[in-house]
Order: C-alpha cells, then structure tokens, then sequence
C-alpha cells in the first residue's frame, strides 16, 4: 500500500455540495460533506508522510444526472439553449459546465510533486458557485 511504499495521492470526487446545502437534496449534501470531512481527516492522519488526501468539489458538470435535470426543463416545453441555460444561471455564474478535463489537469497537480503540500483540501471548481 501507500504506507509500505512511502507515498501517495489521495484525490476524493466530492461536490460543491459538500462545502454548501441546496434545497430538496439532504442525503446528497449529507454525503459530500461526509467525503470533505474524511479528507480532511486523512490529510491530518497523513501530513507527516509523503502521502497527500484532498478532494476536488466540482459545481455543475454535465453529467447524466444534470442532464436529467435539464431534461426535466425541456419537458416542460423550454427550449433545450434555455433549459440549460437556466439551470447554470441559478448557481454558476461563468454560465458554463465544468469539464472532466479541467477536474484532471487539478488531479494531475495535486499528484504532482507541486502539490506535496496540500493536505486536506477541498478544492472548489465551480464557475464562481461559492464566490457568490
């Protein structure tokens, strides 16, 4: 293991929601909170090895659950732009979807040698989500 080997990069997939509540989504918000706080507490566990724990929180990526959501707007007979639109809008100002590809240059920085000293983080990459 990590340990044996004398290092390691822990990088746990939270969400924005776990560093704020949104209404109707307890259990989800419960969860990600949950992950935040077990990287924090594997960041302290770890800080005097070469082993880091840090968790990226993403804000809206399009994923199949988002495009649920969106979905769901389309149904209601707004336009497919709009639907999508409107779901940024109420929480991501860049009015952008994050990509897969900005989450993992971040991973590819926090395994990185620059990223030996980030222990516990939680890393927010939200379109401005928490700026607000």
């Amino acid at each position: 293991g990590m340990r044996k080997r004398g290092w390691g990069r822990i990088v746990n997939i939270a969400s924005v929601h776990g560093l704020v509540g949104s209404v109707g989504k307890a259990a989800y918000v419960a969860a990600k909170h949950g992950v935040i706080g077990l990287t924090k507490v594997v960041g302290l566990e770890t800080a005097t090895s070469n082993i880091t724990c840090n968790a990226i929180c993403p804000g809206w990526v399009l994923t199949p659950l988002v495009q649920k959501q969106i979905d769901q707007r389309i149904s209601q007979g707004i336009d497919p732009y709009q639907a999508q639109h409107d779901l940024l809008a109420e929480k991501q100002p860049s009015l952008e979807f994050v990509t897969p590809p900005q989450l993992g240059e971040l991973v590819l920085f926090l395994c990185s040698e620059a990223g030996s000293q980030v222990r516990g983080a939680a890393w927010n990459v939200d379109g401005g989500w928490l700026a607000q």
